[in-house]
């Protein structure tokens, strides 16, 4: 609990010294959350700074009694209103459910300050939000959050009341059983393969994209240059017959090819799958039809090498997950769904597969046998075998139509140069967020087209991490709204 207090009052000093000088206002609660609170109290008191604490509910648990009799004899001012920060430390992580009482009535004051314009600081998470799901009925909105030792699941659900998420050392080292694996941007950095200097098209490898048909020749395209801005050597597009003309006047750096035979009548997974391929992607506007669930059926059964399966690829095997596990074993294999596909394959209800992402995730991807990206705020991605990383890099640019094609196109160039689906789909994932990122600085999300998130995507290979400085051992930045 000391440790605890005094990293938080070390990094509000560092974060925010042009809003000290007006003060700071407290909030405790009855348990170890509240004592983290006068822990911080009595630091920044020591170091002369103005502090108001106000006791939402007397402090229960003894170390948080503790910590409030060594803090209140250098407390000697009560709460002028004035204060720039609001710090919550009302509840903790074992809290569950909205708010009540006294409780209640501070956490509707500290929004009420930061209405008028105060910086509110969260100790661990934001009061109201549940740890683990995220779920937030009546909870704070901070525009900081100090969380220790690791950060929480719930938080990575609740960005919009997080604010800016650094993680504090406290001697606890680094993450919990209860905490996911979070994708970091050093060891993205690590995982994806250099592009050797002698290096030609072909070694880059080479990717065939099924899809674009149905009126949805623009999801191919849109994957196949999210490809060729990832590393990928050559593309070839396997789109209807009707198609071809398009997709080479809009891609003229692709090749092209029609399915589900070409001219000469041979298949078109036998004539230019199996004998020219690195990696296949399934489904970007593949559509959902009988010829395209044979296509579908037919292209799994034949091609044996790694694939990445997206959108309409993962949509004709609706209620049926076995079927496309038993298609998907022996290579490495990325299902890419959003919430709905995941729920279409698993046959469940949308709203089910939303309250719990995670076991979704797991379910799905022991099912089927594959690695499961499952898109979403916090992305989750889950190996067979069950070991799950997240990422919580993105923007809501990136919720718009066409982004997941961007994604897939990633995903497919990075497992064919690294063979393993977890570490392409997490890279994946993370670079793609990045991309999002770098396309909304300085603008808000909705002006922000997907094609500058493309052009993002060019920058968000230039790996430069700034080194956190201590206790801080990881930040998230705050999601960027309107």
């Amino acid at each position: 609990m000391q440790r605890a207090g005094a990293a938080a009052a070390t990094e509000i000093v560092r974060r925010l010294p042009h809003l000290l000088g007006d003060g700071v206002h407290i909030f405790t609660g009855a348990g170890n959350n509240g004592g983290d609170g006068w822990v911080l109290a009595r630091a920044l008191a020591t170091a002369g700074i103005r502090v108001a604490v106000s006791e939402a509910t007397p402090a229960k648990t003894d170390d948080a009694k503790a910590e409030r009799g060594l803090a209140r004899p250098v407390l000697t001012e009560a709460a002028s209103g004035r204060e720039r920060i609001l710090v919550d430390a009302l509840l903790g992580t074992g809290s569950r459910g909205a708010p009540r009482g006294a409780v209640e009535r501070a956490v509707q004051e500290i929004a009420s300050g930061r209405e008028r314009g105060a910086t509110v600081v969260a100790l661990d998470v934001p009061s109201g939000v549940d740890s683990d799901t995220g779920e937030a009925t009546v909870a704070v909105r901070a525009d900081l959050t100090l969380t220790f030792a690791a950060v929480k699941r719930g938080l990575l659900a609740a960005r919009a009341h997080t604010g800016t998420i650094v993680v504090l050392d406290i001697g606890l080292g680094e993450g919990t059983d209860k905490c996911p694996e979070l994708v970091r941007e050093h060891w993205v950095r690590e995982m994806v393969p250099a592009i050797a200097v002698d290096a030609h098209k072909g070694a880059r490898g080479r990717l065939a994209i099924v899809g674009g048909g149905g009126g949805m020749t623009g999801a191919a395209v849109l994957a196949a240059r999210a490809a060729m801005r990832s590393g990928i050597g050559l593309v070839r597009l396997l789109v209807p017959r009707a198609a071809l003309a398009i997709v080479q006047g809009a891609e003229p750096h692709a090749l092209a090819h029609a399915w589900p035979v070409d001219e000469e009548g041979r298949s078109a997974t036998r004539a230019t799958l199996s004998s020219w391929a690195h990696i296949v992607l399934l489904g970007p506007g593949l559509g959902d039809t009988e010829e395209t669930r044979a296509l579908a059926r037919e292209i799994l059964r034949d091609w044996r090498g790694p694939v990445v399966i997206d959108a309409d690829g993962l949509n004709v095997f609706a209620g049926d997950a076995k079927a496309l596990g038993d298609l998907c074993t022996g290579r490495p294999a990325l299902l890419t769904p959003h919430v709905a596909e995941a729920a279409r394959l698993l046959d469940r209800d949308n709203a089910e597969v939303a309250r719990d992402r995670y076991e979704a995730a797991a379910r799905l991807a022991s099912i089927t046998r594959a690695t499961v990206l499952l898109k979403g705020v916090p992305t989750i991605i889950t190996a067979p075998e069950g070991r799950t990383m997240v990422s919580a890099t993105g923007t809501p640019a990136l919720a718009a139509a066409g982004s997941g094609d961007l994604l897939a196109g990633i995903s497919a160039s990075l497992l064919s140069g690294t063979s393993d689906a977890l570490v392409a789909g997490a890279c994946a994932a993370w670079v793609h967020g990045r991309a999002g990122e770098v396309a909304t600085r300085g603008r808000a999300p909705r002006g922000v087209p997907l094609g500058r998130v493309l052009e993002g995507l060019e920058l968000a290979w230039n790996f430069s991490p700034p080194p956190p400085s201590y206790p801080a051992i990881l930040e998230l930045p705050a999601v960027a709204e309107s």
